[in-house]
């Protein structure tokens, strides 16, 4: 770890950048365990995603944020939810504007404006819908410790 903690901010950025793709394609390997996984199954695994994602969501994100607008005279609540509502905002803009699929709807009535788009393209445009704010996080937590003393 010592090493890691010598090498600068933007390298850092790089390297948790790198390894948060790997365990993503870590957890994403699972669908070659099984070949038709129950819905039961599927469920529980959403429900697990979900709680880890809220949970980090808090603790990794709006916890920290909320400490550091007090250290910094702000009142703690308010940075934060200006820039929570402006990412829920974001996502429901990017919900209108663009074509997506959810689990139960038919492949060919994408929710969203209508398109052309094949569904595994649908796929990839919300991977990366929801990696941007991840990459963000990931980088505003390494340039903020690049900003330390």
């Amino acid at each position: 770890m010592d090493w890691f903690a010598a090498q600068p901010a933007p390298l850092q950025a790089l390297m948790a950048g790198i390894f948060t793709w790997g365990v993503t394609a870590l957890g994403a390997a699972g669908v070659f365990l099984a070949k038709r996984p129950s819905q039961k199954l599927l469920d529980i695994m959403l429900g697990f995603a979900g709680g880890v994602m809220i949970a980090a969501s808090y603790w990794s994100l709006l916890a920290p944020a909320i400490e550091i607008s007090e250290e910094l005279g702000y009142p703690g609540w308010l940075p934060p939810l200006i820039g929570f509502l402006a990412g829920g905002g974001s996502l429901r803009l990017l919900d209108m504007v663009m074509p997506h699929l959810h689990p139960a709807m038919a492949e060919t009535h994408p929710d969203g404006p209508p398109s052309t788009l094949r569904r595994t393209t649908l796929l990839v445009l919300a991977i990366t819908l929801h990696n941007i704010p991840e990459g963000l996080a990931v980088g505003v937590a390494f340039g903020a410790i690049g900003m330390l003393p």
